[in-house]
C-alpha cells in the first residue's frame, strides 16, 4: 500500500496540480494507495520527509520508502513499479520534463493572479490567514488587488493555449492515443483553477475542455470512489 499526503482545502477540496499529477499516475498504474490529505498548518505530518511540501508518498511495500515532489514520485513510480510506464521512453521523459516547465509558466502564472482570492477562499478556514500572508508577501500586493481586472487578462491567457488545442484536435491524448505523465502534468495544472473557483478559464466547447474531459471519463471510477468526481 502506499500512502499519498494531498493538500486539503475546505469541503474536501483537492487543487494542488502537483498532488494532482501524482493521484493520476497512481491511477494510471493502477496502484491502491490511502489518502492522507493535510492542510497548510499541517506541516508538523510531513517532518518525517525533511520538508513541508506535497505530494509526498510512502511506500509501505518498499519497506516505507517516502518519496517527495510529483515528478520525482512519478520516476519512482516507474522504476519500482515498470508495468504500465507513465513514460514511454527517455525521449518521452525528456518531453515531459519540458511540458512541466511550460505548465508552470504558461499556465501556473497566467492562472494565479486570476484565482489567488478565489483561492484563499476554498482553503480551510484555519488556513486562510498562513494563505493570506504568505501570498501577498511573495507577489507585494493583496489577493483582491491581484486577482482584479480578470477578465480583460482572460482572453490573452486562452490564446496562450493554442499549440495545446492544436495537438488535443489532432489526437486523443498529449501523449497520443493512451495518456502518459504528460497528460497528467497539465491536467493537474487545470484542476488548479477548476477546483479552486468559479471563474470559466476555459470554454464549453474549446478542445482543452474536451481533452480534460477524456481523462475525466477514463478515471471516472477512481474519481468517484475517492469523492474527487469532475468539476
Amino acid at each position: 500500500m502506499i500512502v499519498l499526503y494531498d493538500l486539503l482545502g475546505a469541503d474536501n477540496r483537492r487543487y494542488s496540480p502537483f498532488c494532482w499529477r501524482t493521484r493520476m499516475s497512481l491511477y494510471h498504474k493502477g496502484l491502491p494507495f490511502e489518502d492522507a490529505p493535510i492542510g497548510f498548518s499541517d506541516k508538523d505530518k510531513l517532518a518525517f520527509s525533511g520538508q513541508g511540501l506535497v505530494p509526498v508518498i510512502v511506500d509501505k511495500a518498499k519497506g516505507g520508502k517516502f518519496v517527495n515532489d510529483s515528478w520525482q514520485i512519478a520516476c519512482y513510480l516507474d522504476e519500482a513499479y515498470p508495468a504500465k510506464p507513465l513514460f514511454a521512453s527517455e525521449q518521452s521523459r525528456s518531453l515531459s520534463q519540458f511540458l512541466a516547465n511550460w505548465s508552470g509558466t504558461a499556465i501556473h502564472m497566467g492562472v494565479a493572479p486570476m484565482i489567488i482570492a478565489d483561492l484563499h477562499a476554498r482553503v480551510r478556514p484555519h488556513d486562510q490567514a498562513y494563505f493570506r500572508e504568505t501570498r501577498e508577501k511573495r507577489f507585494g500586493k493583496t489577493l483582491e488587488a491581484m486577482q482584479e481586472g480578470r477578465e480583460q487578462r482572460l482572453p490573452a491567457f486562452r490564446a496562450g493555449l493554442e499549440p495545446l488545442r492544436m495537438l488535443v484536435r489532432q489526437q486523443s491524448f498529449i501523449c497520443g492515443a493512451q495518456p502518459g505523465y504528460a497528460d497528467y502534468i497539465v491536467y493537474g495544472s487545470f484542476q488548479w483553477p477548476l477546483r479552486a473557483s468559479d471563474f470559466k478559464i476555459l470554454d464549453d466547447d474549446d478542445p482543452v475542455a474536451a481533452w480534460i474531459a477524456r481523462i475525466d471519463s477514463l478515471y471516472a471510477q477512481e474519481l468517484a470512489a475517492d469523492g474527487l468526481s469532475p468539476k
